[in-house]
């Protein structure tokens, strides 16, 4: 039997506004930010129904019903969740497609995403009916499996294989699917021929991290001196911004990700996933940048770049260290792995098999040992000039690193290589920088105040009340492994909510209950909206008078009290194995570092 994919349930609930739904059934009048009504399950007389905009949900107090625009349609219009499934793509223009079924969704053209989709699915059957695409396919290895998998497809060479498709290609030209003949100046000409940007092409969907298909990477089968050919920027797609396969690595499993394996092309990824290595991602033609570790790191807390053993791949291999510097802490790691020369990832694991790649895999060199080693090239270490020269050498690497154990341990390694102590180390290091002045304290904000005067009020609750009106500030919360530390009720709940809008930095707060629709998290989700809305300063929130700015200051305030809380606790157990004499030196280092952090009174104050 198939089923609606999760993707398109997700997709659907983004086109569309809970607003809209429920106003064509109930008389909803304008309350502040909200709407208000009657509520439809119960007979009372005054207003307690609220719809929110800006969480896309609905919630009736007198019957203590909430959800978002599919849970409204079930219990209101007494549907199934596939006929309200249905009702919704009905009024979005979509044809719902179900996994396992042959008949490919048919989506109308309404936006960019819609023209790669349907371009993905054009490329697809071209693909079957190409000899020679299949054939180099099969020449490179390439299981229909794997093509399947990865929704490869193939651009024929005709110039107008797409453009036929889209009578209307306003949505394709901003897609980055066709391209408009220019005029001698340069400038796009009305009625002017509108041409495919791929042709003759192995076609590589790249998809973000929800599924959705967000450009393309095209193999070219002929003399094309651009051998690979990447879909333009567009609002959507952003080279530095995106990886291909991270999607699928994150289907291929349930679990956590051990790591990620950073790769540098496409049949890369392909093959390394056809041989039972499904975490492996490719850059789209450039360089590793801090955007890219920054979406390694939201799905696992290793990733492994993978270069050439050449001299062009150690010098891409520096770039992307220099990349990584600022992003790794105690809770993340980078490791480096180099090829055999005249090898590349797709190659060398069709000759050694799965089991010695991994074996290579985890025999990566740590970021620490790669630095240490381009530290010392050419550098004569047994001589003091050469000594003096690695200080300096080492001195703009280290001052990209975060305060924290790493740097810690790394300055005392480079200290003993270079024969210097610590402290004259650190002393060359800061050279003729002035000390970092202690910021003053400030007063307390209204937030502040307010936390103050309620010593009953619960940081994770308000936090996740707070988050669920603005999701976005998700992707400022720094410090999550050591807020999942903070032995409190709820805490899991608001540091996975926390996570979810990292990975899906435009969903509201309806994606997240549909996300935990029937789970204990999506029970308490609904009951911490209510007492949100319960609230007696709720009113002013109708009234647009608690502003952005208090909301995310309130935010941050909660925050910085859980982690305040995580690191006195650590800081206790850490002072209890002292006490015992079981303290490590990397423990002991760990301590003297939280001793600062709750010394320092920018933390909360």
């Amino acid at each position: 039997m198939s089923r609606i994919p999760e993707s398109f349930i997700q997709d659907l609930l983004t086109r569309t506004d809970i607003v809209d739904v429920i106003g064509a059934r109930l008389d909803l009048k304008r309350a502040g930010k909200e709407y208000k009504a009657r509520s439809p399950f119960t007979n009372e007389k005054s207003p307690s129904f609220f719809v929110s905009p800006t969480k896309q949900m609905y919630f009736c107090f007198s019957s203590g019903k909430t959800g978002n625009a599919l849970g409204f349609l079930m219990e209101y219009d007494r549907l199934s969740f596939v006929e309200a499934v249905e009702e919704l793509a009905k009024r979005a223009g979509v044809e719902v497609p179900r996994e396992g079924s042959d008949h490919a969704p048919r989506l109308v053209l309404d936006g960019p995403l819609d023209a790669l989709a349907a371009a993905e699915r054009i490329y697809r059957g071209h693909l079957r009916t190409h000899p020679a695409a299949i054939e180099y396919l099969k020449k490179r290895g390439v299981s229909g499996d794997t093509a399947k998998l990865f929704g490869i497809g193939y651009a024929p060479e005709a110039w107008d294989t797409l453009a036929r498709q889209f009578p209307q290609p306003e949505h394709a030209l901003t897609a980055g699917l066709l391209k408009q003949k220019d005029d001698e100046s340069g400038a796009a000409r009305a009625g002017a021929r509108i041409y495919d940007v791929f042709r003759h092409r192995i076609m590589f969907p790249i998809r973000d991290t929800r599924g959705r298909v967000i450009g393309f990477g095209g193999r070219t089968l002929g003399d094309d001196p651009a051998k690979y050919l990447n879909s333009p920027e567009t609002p959507l797609f952003h080279k530095g911004r995106n990886l291909f396969g991270l999607y699928e690595a994150k289907q291929s499993t349930k679990a956590a990700l051990p790591y990620l394996l950073v790769v540098e092309g496409y049949m890369d990824v392909v093959m390394l996933a056809q041989h039972g290595i499904h975490n492996a991602v490719a850059t789209l033609g450039t360089a590793t940048t801090r955007e890219h570790l920054a979406l390694l790191f939201k799905s696992t807390a290793r990733a492994v770049f993978c270069f050439d053993g050449d001299r062009a791949g150690r010098s891409a291999a520096s770039r992307a260290l220099e990349q990584a510097l600022p992003e790794v802490n105690e809770g993340r790691e980078c490791r480096f792995m180099f090829l055999p020369e005249g090898h590349d990832p797709d190659t060398l694991v069709q000759e050694i098999g799965a089991d010695a790649f991994r074996e290579r895999i985890e025999a990566a060199i740590t970021l620490t040992d790669f630095l240490i080693a381009e530290l010392s090239k050419d550098l004569n270490l047994g001589t003091l000039d050469g000594r003096a020269r690695m200080v300096g050498l080492a001195r703009p690497h280290l001052q990209k690193l975060r305060e924290g154990p790493l740097r810690t341990l790394l300055i005392d390694e480079l200290a003993r290589i270079t024969r210097f102590s610590r402290g004259d180390f650190e002393a060359m290091l800061a050279g003729a920088a002035t000390p970092e002045r202690r910021p003053e304290p400030q007063a307390p904000t209204p937030a502040r105040r307010q936390r103050a005067e309620q010593p009953g009020a619960r940081p994770v609750k308000r936090a996740l009340q707070l988050l669920m009106e603005k999701p976005d500030m998700a992707l400022r919360v720094q410090h999550i492994d050591q807020l999942a530390l903070v032995a409190q009720p709820g805490m899991p709940m608001l540091v996975a909510a926390i996570e979810f809008f990292q990975e899906h930095p435009h969903a509201s707060s309806s994606l997240l209950y549909e996300q935990w629709r029937g789970t204990p998290q999506g029970d308490a989700l609904q009951r911490i909206s209510i007492s949100d809305l319960e609230r007696p300063d709720y009113s002013k929130t109708l009234n647009g008078l608690i502003n952005a700015e208090q909301a995310e200051q309130e935010f941050a305030d909660c925050l910085a009290e859980l982690r305040m809380k995580a690191l006195r606790a650590r800081a206790e157990a850490l002072a209890a194995q002292a006490r015992m004499g079981a303290m490590s030196p990397a423990e002991m280092v760990e301590w003297e570092e939280i001793t600062r952090q709750l010394s320092s009174r920018s933390l909360v104050e």
